[in-house]
């Protein structure tokens, strides 16, 4: 595992050490390496999300009702929760 050294204004370091104190984490690796993680997720769930708007753009626009589209996704969130 690499090891990188960052610097911290005191109000951030006192907040990880809290974190440590109160339990949450077992060292400040462990939380930056929680933070890193979690950025990662948000990361990747923006870019799915970007995907869909972007896909979404593409198609055009609908011939369909307001109405129409609300049924078919309420079928197939039945669909879903059927299974």
């Amino acid at each position: 595992m690499a090891t990188m050294n960052i610097s911290l204004p005191d109000p951030m370091r006192d907040w990880v050490q809290t974190q440590i104190q109160d339990g949450k984490y077992s060292s400040s690796s462990d939380y930056v390496r929680d933070l890193i993680r979690r950025d990662q997720e948000t990361r990747q769930q923006q870019q799915v999300l970007q995907a869909a708007i972007t896909e979404g753009l593409k198609s055009g626009i609908s011939n369909r009702s307001m109405d129409d589209v609300l049924r078919e996704a309420q079928a197939r969130l039945a669909a879903l929760n059927a299974n």
